[in-house]
């Protein structure tokens, strides 16, 4: 296992990890949730660079925009949230109430 491959491997363990055990506000959450999107994408690119096969170039382009996407959709829901709720904590969210 090269150090790259190591590198984002553990990227993706921390981020992974953060989303298990830190969930008490709504922007870390999201922030790990970037992270594990970024940790993806670095090794859908470096896949695609190892078996140098141009079809699989696309895969991690698509994957950026849909994370763009979800940054978007997870930053106004932080926004409302916020607004609705007054703060990010994700105990005072209850889906039950909506």
């Amino acid at each position: 296992m090269t150090t790259l491959h190591f590198s984002y491997l553990m990227a993706f363990t921390i981020s992974m990890m953060g989303l298990a055990l830190h969930r008490t506000h709504l922007i870390s959450t999201l922030l790990c949730l970037e992270g594990i999107m970024l940790s993806m994408f670095i090794a859908l690119s470096m896949w695609s660079l190892q078996l140098q096969t141009p079809s699989l170039m696309l895969s991690p382009m698509l994957m950026l925009a849909f994370s763009a996407c979800e940054a978007g959709t997870g930053l106004s829901l932080l926004v409302t949230s916020s607004r609705t709720h007054g703060s990010d904590l994700l105990h005072n969210l209850n889906l039950l109430q909506c």
